[in-house]
């Protein structure tokens, strides 16, 4: 959520930043100013009211002051009941406003994306290489016919050595975050509409979230559980920043669909993800989004896979997010890059919404910034993986680091000819 008193201090520049992502016609920060402009005065007439009534209780009671302070009681029960109404509509529209974007985002959508760093060279084949959904089929070690048999379309079943592979990347994920000194949580991965809301998820995108009959939703991202960790605390101040890493299944409505670049894994409804998140101090969120970055890339460096970094446009962006960079691996079947990680700033937004704050050294209470990191999200690395890696022979070669958490360190996987 937005600052009001930034948007009254600086009207014209907010307009300008949030119009990189937003539709003119969409964005009407004069009428919120205009409702807080009655708000103040509301809260004026109501602050004027009770002082009547508290003057007016020290006279000696009789029937005129009775009456006096009986309209009076009146007034001020229907000027609170304006105020609660105005405040809540102001809420609304402050809660549907995106962040502002940072100053180097550039506007527009994905069109505007800029890759920012590359790192290797695409893998070439001498031999009529296959996709990770053949791959997959011919090793084993995804099970999609029986996967929609059980849930529908858009999942799939880790079977064997893809259940391995699958469960050493996030061994492998969970050892690098905790080396480099991040606390490992695993949350609930049911979620109040309060969290949902304090995560930026709510209002917008209610309906790409799974609902149960309780009201509660299903974790589209460990960012939505790690967000309101310290909700409506005051965090010491030596203490920060805090550094968290999180695993969860991350369940989304999204489906996949009939085109190449979402066949597979590539897109789901449920997949796995380690996610990193930090609650730190203002001056010091942007040093910490680089060490994000710094992570991403370490962690994909580390797999042996080519790889690019592009900062997103404002209008790509989520919209709790001020600037954010996707971490994207090639897939050599489709032609493109699909994101792995992306790596975000949400500046004090959501902290706004969850009243997650610290005391400075002037004893004041100042909203934390939070930063978000998928560290990583598993369903498209594994294709990336099985392409990048792939033999002529139809094996494809383990990264060097997931060895270890494997029986007996395998270097190849190779076809399953005993599949059932």
């Amino acid at each position: 959520m937005l600052d009001i008193k930034y948007l009254r201090e600086n009207l014209e520049i907010a307009k300008a930043a949030l119009l990189k992502r937003m539709e003119p016609e969409k964005l009407d920060l004069e009428t919120i100013i205009s409702l807080d402009d009655k708000r103040r005065e509301l809260i004026k007439e109501s602050e004027a009211l009770k002082a009547e009534r508290n003057a007016s209780s020290k006279s000696k009671p009789d029937a005129n002051t009775i009456a006096a302070m009986k309209s009076l009681g009146e007034k001020i029960k229907a000027s609170e009941t304006d105020l609660n109404n105005l405040e809540e509509e102001l809420q609304d529209k402050l809660a549907a406003l995106p962040n502002i974007p940072a100053d180097d985002v550039v506007a527009g959508g994905k069109e505007n994306n800029e890759v920012i760093f590359t790192s290797g060279k695409k893998p070439e084949f001498n031999f009529d290489f296959k996709d990770h959904v053949a791959l997959a089929e011919s090793l084993g070690v995804i099970d999609y016919e029986r996967a929609a048999k059980m849930s529908g379309s858009g999942f799939w079943c880790y079977r064997g050595m893809g259940a391995l592979l699958e469960w050493a990347l996030l061994s492998y994920f969970i050892a690098y975050h905790t080396s480099n000194n991040y606390q490992f949580l695993i949350p609930p991965f049911l979620l109040t509409e309060k969290s949902a809301y304090t995560s930026g998820h709510l209002p917008k995108f209610r309906d790409e979230l799974f609902w149960t009959q309780d009201k509660l939703c299903l974790n589209a991202t460990s960012e939505m559980m790690l967000g309101n960790y310290h909700r409506e605390e005051i965090l010491p101040s030596d203490k920060l920043p805090l550094k968290y890493f999180a695993y969860s299944p991350c369940f989304r409505r999204e489906a996949g669909s009939y085109r190449q670049e979402e066949r597979g894994m590539v897109r789901g409804h449920q997949f796995n993800k380690i996610e990193m998140f930090i609650f730190c101090k203002p001056e010091d969120s942007w040093n910490l989004f680089d060490e994000l970055v710094k992570h991403t890339e370490a962690l994909v460096d580390g797999l042996g896979l080519h790889y690019q970094v592009s900062k997103l446009a404002a209008g790509d962006c989520s919209a709790a997010m001020a600037k954010t960079c996707d971490l994207e691996v090639w897939l050599p079947s489709m032609g493109i890059y699909k994101e792995v990680s992306s790596i975000s700033n949400a500046l004090d937004y959501q902290a706004r919404r969850g009243h997650t704050r610290f005391k400075n050294k002037d004893g004041e209470n100042i909203f934390v910034h939070t930063l978000n990191a998928s560290g990583l999200a598993t369903s498209r690395l594994l294709p990336a993986i099985l392409e990048q890696n792939q033999q002529a022979d139809g094996s494809v070669k383990i990264p060097e680091v997931l060895r270890p958490y494997l029986p007996g360190a395998p270097e190849f996987i190779f076809p399953d000819n005993a599949k059932i």
